[in-house]
C-alpha cells in the first residue's frame, strides 16, 4: 500500500475541499481507510473512517453533518468532501489505511500505512 493525499488548499470558512488520496498498490479493496489532522502543536486527530467495502463510516462528532468519506475501490481512491469549513479544521490531513475496520479506528498507532499529508487552510 503506498498512499498519496491530495486535494488540500486555502479556503475561506464556510467553503468546500475534497481530499483525494489514491493507493498505488494491489490491495486497496482489503483495507479500512481513514482520515486524520495535525493543527501545529496538537496531536494526531481522528475525523473519518470507511470500511472495505464502503458501507460503513465513522466520524468524530465535530464533522458530522460537514464532512463525508467515501471510497471508489476501482480507481484505488479515499476521498473527503469538507462542507461548511470552519477555522477549527485548519490542519495537516492525512489518509491512513490498515487492514479491517476495528474498535480501534480513531487510535492513529492502530493505521500501518500513512500518505504524506496535504495541509488545509480555513481563513475567515
Amino acid at each position: 500500500v503506498q498512499l498519496q493525499a491530495s486535494g488540500g488548499g486555502s479556503v475561506q470558512a464556510g467553503n468546500s475541499l475534497r481530499l483525494s488520496c489514491a493507493d498505488s498498490g494491489r490491495t486497496f479493496g482489503s483495507f479500512s481507510l481513514a482520515w486524520f489532522r495535525q493543527a501545529p502543536g496538537r496531536e494526531r486527530e481522528f475525523v473519518a473512517v470507511i470500511n472495505e467495502s464502503g458501507d460503513l463510516t465513522y466520524y468524530t462528532d465535530s464533522v458530522k453533518g460537514r464532512f463525508t468519506i467515501s471510497r471508489d475501490n476501482a480507481k484505488n481512491t479515499v476521498y473527503l468532501q469538507m462542507n461548511s469549513l470552519k477555522l477549527e479544521d485548519t490542519a495537516v490531513y492525512f489518509c491512513a489505511a490498515r487492514p479491517t475496520l476495528n474498535n480501534y479506528y480513531r487510535d492513529h498507532t492502530a493505521y500501518v500505512y500513512w500518505g504524506q499529508g496535504t495541509q488545509v487552510t480555513v481563513s475567515s
